[in-house]
């Protein structure tokens, strides 16, 4: 008994001794395979196609192609980075299909080009 308690606290020695923050199942990095966007640091599982892989991808910068939020959790366009919003038309064909598809933009900026007071 005593030597099956001794291996087991040399083998948690052994896994603690070198922390990863990195994991196999969450926080993966760009390029890394994926069945969700909650396991990508970007927060993005992005595929080409309905036959492709998935991977860990980049979020959509100001006017690149974006996805509106998805139930599914992998996207065939990222959703917009921090501070962006995708101007998209929701449908419910769409919304079931994964292809609601916008434009990532800056609506405080869109804003204040379009404000009456500027004139």
């Amino acid at each position: 008994m005593e030597k099956v308690l001794i291996l087991l606290l040399v083998a948690l020695a052994v896994a603690y001794a070198v922390p990863d923050p990195r994991g196999i199942i969450i926080n993966l990095d760009e390029g890394e395979l994926c069945l969700n966007s909650a396991q990508c640091t970007s927060k993005c599982c992005h595929r080409e196609d309905g036959l492709s892989l998935a991977r860990c991808a980049p979020k959509a910068s100001e006017n690149s192609e974006c996805s509106a939020f998805t139930l599914y959790g992998i996207y065939y366009k990222c959703p917009c980075e921090r501070g962006l919003t995708c101007n998209v038309d929701k449908t419910i064909v769409g919304s079931i299909t994964n292809t609601n598809f916008g434009v990532c933009l800056d609506l405080g900026r869109a804003t204040e080009l379009t404000s009456p007071y500027l004139h």
